[in-house]
């Protein structure tokens, strides 16, 4: 199959496969707002930062990032913790529900629905599947966005 046809048949397949594999988001499930999730991944990202460094970072005024960061806090999204090199300076910082809350907000399929599918596959269907999707994934780091 030569890569032209490939790629059209894969983008024909792909919103299928979203349509049956999205993780669908139940209202007893902890959602964050799209904001509030640029800021967990950030800290995630960069390490502790203080109010003022997080501010600077996402371009929000301090107190627009304040009000938010005592959101989170009040969730257990995030704590504070004091700086061990610089005892007047607050550190914010992922909470173990956090790192959750960001692993979940990150989620995009559903690994339950994805497992019933792939009961039926035989071995060497998965093994192919796994194979060629990290391969498209690599080969797309490999040639950027160009």
């Amino acid at each position: 199959m030569k890569a032209e046809s490939a790629s059209r048949e894969f983008a024909a397949l792909f919103p299928e496969v979203y349509r049956r594999f999205h993780r669908r988001v139940t209202q007893a499930e902890y959602r964050m707002t799209a904001e509030s999730v640029a800021v967990v991944q950030h800290l995630a990202d960069s390490g502790p930062l203080t109010v003022g460094e997080a501010a600077r970072h996402m371009n929000r005024s301090q107190a627009a990032m304040s009000e938010l960061i005592a959101r989170l806090e009040r969730r257990g999204v995030l704590a504070r913790m004091q700086d061990k090199r610089d005892r007047r300076r607050a550190l914010i910082w992922l909470t173990d529900d956090g790192r959750a809350a960001l692993e979940q907000a990150r989620s995009v399929l559903s690994t339950e629905l994805l497992e019933r599918a792939i009961r039926g596959m035989k071995p060497d269907e998965r093994q192919k599947l796994i194979i060629g999707m990290r391969t498209l994934v690599e080969k797309a780091a490999a040639v950027g966005d160009k």
